[in-house]
């Protein structure tokens, strides 16, 4: 890979490569834009195939926070950190501390928090060294439930667009990922009246779902073929591809996955076979509200009913879809670029120094 190529390419300001001897630590935070304000992105810890692979993954989901935090209307950069390694290792005081450390050293430009392989608990370690995190204990804690409310508002507002009702009383979800976000996803839709068919890579998980909700299980790769209404995506990345597409028999997708195009084309592909997409980073934004609540302190209400604006978020950037004729992934793009644009742009007032605080 050449990096200076790539991140000029994506638009990225700032990635850093850390690494800490004493504790193992192995770490990569990406800036990728500081427009709307600090960075802010959560810290992946997942055993990358390769360090390139690493570097990819925090690249791509830098530039997806940017555009996540536009959308959102929060006044937030996009930023991502990943560290590399066994995420289920039970030594990880000194990790997360070295973790901390590193994100202090940017001086407040990268706020970092939870994300896939890392807990309450970690940001908790990392608390020990920075102040620039957030999803902390004593505060908002964990992101979940208001991600899976998000989510849920999406997939409302998805089914209003293509049946012109919000109402998922009978439909079918098939939903991939019952993790934290999945599993409160899943009691959200149990709750208004859908099916659900389920799968996950922990058995534990499938038969919580199963017993709670009445979910019907399959397996892994038989997902993406299960004859269903909606299918949401709520693991890793990259499971709408040229493989999967093919084999969905559904009218909807939407779900809490970061990066579920594999590349923009299957968007476009998406599109031709007539499946309306709710573009992630707009449907599961409800996380990033959750820490912007601890930095701003709102409530944990206040939150709850930013994320319901999600479902008019999407009904908006379904509309600027069908009124250019471009996909919806493509729609969501114009209007966080469209914010960022707009901030951008406005006009410095002079003079800042000596009267900008220290």
């Amino acid at each position: 890979m050449k990096y200076f190529d790539t991140i000029a390419e994506m638009g990225h300001e700032q990635v850093v490569f850390c690494h800490d001897k004493a504790s193992g630590y192995r770490g990569i935070i990406a800036i990728h834009d500081t427009t709307l304000g600090p960075a802010l992105g959560g810290c992946r810890f997942w055993n990358y195939a390769s360090d390139e692979e690493a570097v990819t993954d925090a690249l791509r989901l830098s530039r997806g926070m940017t555009y996540k935090n536009a959308v959102a209307g929060l006044n937030l950069g996009g930023g991502k950190s990943v560290i590399i390694g066994n995420n289920k290792t039970p030594q990880r005081e000194m990790l997360f501390r070295a973790h901390g450390r590193f994100v202090d050293s940017l001086g407040g430009r990268y706020v970092t928090a939870e994300d896939v392989g890392t807990t309450v608990e970690d940001m908790d370690f990392v608390h020990m060294e920075t102040r620039h995190v957030t999803g902390i204990g004593s505060k908002s804690g964990d992101p979940s439930s208001v991600t899976a409310r998000g989510v849920f508002r999406a997939i409302q507002a998805s089914a209003f667009e293509k049946w012109g009702s919000k109402e998922l009383t009978g439909r079918t979800v098939a939903m991939q990922g019952l993790g934290q976000v999945g599993y409160y996803l899943a009691r959200e839709l149990h709750a208004a009246g859908a099916k659900l068919v389920v799968t996950d890579i922990d058995a534990g998980r499938i038969d919580r779902v199963v017993q709670e909700f009445g979910a019907t299980a399959v397996a892994l790769n038989d997902v993406y073929g299960v004859q269903a209404d909606i299918f949401a995506p709520c693991a890793l990345g990259g499971t709408l591809n040229d493989e999967t597409i093919p084999q969905l028999k559904v009218q909807i997708v939407a779900g809490a996955a970061n990066n579920q195009l594999l590349e923009d084309r299957h968007g476009e592909e998406l599109d031709s076979r007539g499946i309306l997409y709710a573009p992630d980073y707009v449907a599961n934004a409800g996380g990033v509200i959750n820490v912007y609540s601890e930095l701003t302190g709102w409530s944990r209400d206040r939150s709850l009913r930013k994320a319901d604006e999600i479902y008019e978020t999407v009904l908006s950037v379904f509309a600027l879809a069908r009124g250019t004729g471009i996909p919806t992934y493509k729609a969501a793009d114009r209007v966080a670029e469209q914010r960022i644009a707009a901030v951008g742009g406005m006009m410095k007032t002079w003079p800042q120094y000596p009267n900008k605080d220290a």
